[in-house]
């Protein structure tokens, strides 16, 4: 399976989702951005590593890092290996004592530990192309508008009907607004509707 090597660019939020987060990866050999949701508590403990604070107590995931230290084990990477319904799989890849071992986990608390073992985080090509949003769609998009303006002459309008690609049309450029605004929350949940639009077709 192949796999492409991701970072994280940052952690968004918005009133609409419920105290849910969009955390972004994106690749670092290309332009694809990949915008996973995840809990407000997982946000917190990715957001305090990445910005070097530490808490009084110890997390969940450095009470992982702990034990993992006093047994000398270490997190190979994380890899982002299955997306089922929406929802996103990861692998931790450890090693103990030269045993490699693959343990599941959601994404978000695969990234709060990666981020406290400076493990490298993958995403699967698959994954990537099936989910990941291009930078420079919202170009494509506008030049799709564009076009559609100035091939439909004003008075032809009312004679026309949407065709089954005008809803998946509607989406993809909302897709391409949202991108540009970096509104990821919002450019997650209309990546969503697109795949269902597609599986439907």
């Amino acid at each position: 399976m192949e796999k492409v090597q991701v970072d994280i660019l940052g952690l968004s939020t918005s009133p609409h989702t419920n105290g849910a987060y969009a955390l972004i990866l994106y690749e670092l050999e290309g332009n694809r951005r990949l915008p996973i949701i995840i809990g407000g508590f997982e946000a917190q403990a990715i957001a305090l590593k990445l910005e070097n604070i530490k808490p009084p107590r110890p997390f969940t995931h450095d009470l992982f890092k702990n034990i993992a230290d006093a047994f000398n084990l270490h997190v190979n990477e994380i890899f982002i290996d299955e997306l089922h319904n929406e929802t996103f799989y990861a692998k931790v890849v450890c090693e103990v004592n030269g045993e490699i071992q693959e343990i599941d986990a959601r994404p978000s608390d695969a990234i709060a530990i990666a981020v406290r073992f400076g493990a490298p985080v993958y995403v699967s090509e698959e994954i990537m192309a099936e989910a990941g949003i291009r930078e420079e769609q919202k170009d494509e998009d506008e030049l799709s508008e564009i076009a559609a303006e100035e091939a439909i002459e004003p008075e032809q309008a009312e004679f026309l009907t949407p065709g089954p690609g005008a809803r998946l049309d509607e989406l993809q450029a909302a897709l391409g607004e949202a991108v540009k605004s970096e509104n990821y929350e919002e450019a997650a949940r209309l990546r969503d509707e697109i795949s269902r639009l597609k599986s439907s077709s």
